[in-house]
């Protein structure tokens, strides 16, 4: 199983992206990138641990790339929003790509010069190498699964997830 560290916007959209994926075996929400040796919600969520919001995806990559990874990535979030998604505001909300090798890094440095021909604005992702990962608390974990009815799930998490689901319908 290979792993990839995620984060775009608030992790409950991204993790959702890639539940039920062929080649998924899990997408768990975290937090990495900070100096805080023990975050939490609150406190990534107060912006003072230096973490972002991520989603740690384990996957099989005799059944999906990193590549299409990284492809589903840039359709669930918008690259161009600095520290930000829609209203979610905050460097704990940043797009991000966390690296665990150099192959990952050169993939990902790739990827962000092929998509940027689909944004009028600079795509403005961070590639930096995976520190400080922690898992975030289990009442997150398939949270858009688990609480669908939630006004954030259905007037943020749903299109998002609709979107992807459509355009990697082969995927599911």
């Amino acid at each position: 199983m290979s792993r990839a560290v995620l984060g775009g916007g608030c992790f409950w959209c991204v993790e959702g992206a890639y539940k039920h994926m062929n080649g998924i075996e899990s997408a768990l929400p975290g937090y990495a990138g900070g100096h805080d040796p023990n975050p939490n919600y609150n406190s990534v969520c107060a912006g003072i641990t230096g973490h972002a919001e991520v989603v740690e995806v384990i996957f099989d990559e005799n059944v999906i790339s990193f590549e299409t990874v990284l492809d589903v990535f840039f359709t669930v979030h918008d690259p161009t929003q600095l520290n930000r998604q829609g209203n979610d505001i905050g460097t704990q909300y940043r797009s991000v790509i966390y690296y665990l090798d150099e192959s990952q890094k050169q993939i990902a440095e790739q990827k962000v010069e092929y998509f940027q021909q689909y944004f009028d604005d600079e795509i403005v992702t961070e590639i930096s190498p995976l520190t400080n990962y922690h898992e975030a608390e289990k009442y997150h974990h398939d949270y858009y699964s688990l609480n669908p009815g939630n006004g954030y799930c259905r007037m943020v998490v749903a299109p998002k997830l609709s979107k992807v689901r459509q355009k990697f319908a082969d995927l599911y």
